[in-house]
């Protein structure tokens, strides 16, 4: 693992944060996360894209793009993993204790990166079960889903729920019921009618890089795709349900709560979505090799 914090290298033993950042005292912060294929980082404008969006949401001064690449770039060649996970944060600094943010100073940039670990194939084989928490997700008009901030305890309760009741995750609900996404990724049913459908974003949900790429690629390959209003019901009744995220790709879920989803194993879309992701980031990359 190697650490980037302003432009320092360090390792896990060294790399250090004052206790009064506000990324620590408030999560006060926002982060992305990218992966590479073949050594090299995938989406990385898509996702520093959204950081921009997110730093703007906040009111969080960024470093300059140029400086930040190069940092990226520097921090994977010092790790040196086959392929890495490397996450960007920057917070909005230091300061006194308090909630007033014009009180920060001295923004911090943090970048980590370590090996990529894939998930285990046996849950790509067998999917994954989700419950339906109690927690709901935030609403649009108080904590944004759309900007992806460092505070996390939304997913972090919900997620606790779901495993304390056996569940691999959970699949997060609005105020009026409707389905949002999971702790950590975007979600996808497939019809009886052979329409991929998604929550639309005014759900409340983060415009996840995956997603739009699902979107993009479906509509090149001819497969029908909508973004939609998603309840419970939908879910158990759809031939199939789907997470897609930066580091899974695209993972079937095959059940939700007590019930099954279409015949209880991942089915022939799911494959599809993993296969047709994948196989496009590796020609990206290549792609900008030459």
């Amino acid at each position: 693992m190697r650490i980037n914090i302003n432009g320092e290298l360090h390792d896990a033993n060294t790399a250090l944060i004052p206790v009064l950042d506000r990324g620590f005292l408030y999560g006060d912060s926002i982060y992305e996360v990218i992966r590479t294929y073949e050594g090299r980082p995938f989406a990385l404008e898509e996702h520093l894209a959204r950081f921009e969006r997110s730093a703007k949401s906040m009111d969080i001064p960024l470093p300059d793009r140029a400086w930040l690449v190069g940092e990226i770039a520097r921090t994977l060649q010092a790790g040196g993993c086959a392929e890495s996970y490397c996450r960007i944060i920057v917070t909005r600094g230091n300061g006194p204790i308090s909630l007033d943010p014009s009180a920060a100073t001295d923004p911090l940039t943090v970048i980590v990166v370590q090996e990529f670990t894939p998930f285990p194939e046996a849950m790509f084989e067998q999917g994954v079960r989700a419950a339906i928490p109690s927690v709901r997700r935030n609403l649009r008009s108080a904590v944004d889903p759309a900007i992806k901030s460092g505070n996390y305890l939304n997913s972090i309760l919900a997620l606790g729920e779901a495993r304390r009741a056996g569940f691999d995750d959970a699949l997060m609900l609005d105020v009026e019921g409707r389905v949002t996404e999971a702790t950590t990724s975007n979600v996808f049913t497939l019809r009886a009618d052979g329409v991929l459908c998604t929550p639309r974003l005014e759900t409340g949900i983060l415009e996840g890089v995956t997603r739009g790429l699902v979107l993009q690629l479906a509509e090149q390959q001819g497969l029908p795709c909508e973004e939609c209003d998603l309840y419970p019901d939908d879910l158990v009744g759809a031939s199939e349900v789907m997470l897609t995220s930066t580091l899974r790709e695209a993972m079937a879920v095959v059940a939700v709560g007590d019930s099954v989803v279409g015949r209880g194993r991942p089915g022939p879309m799911a494959a599809r979505l993993r296969r047709m992701l994948h196989d496009y980031a590796l020609e990206s990359v290549r792609s900008e090799a030459h």
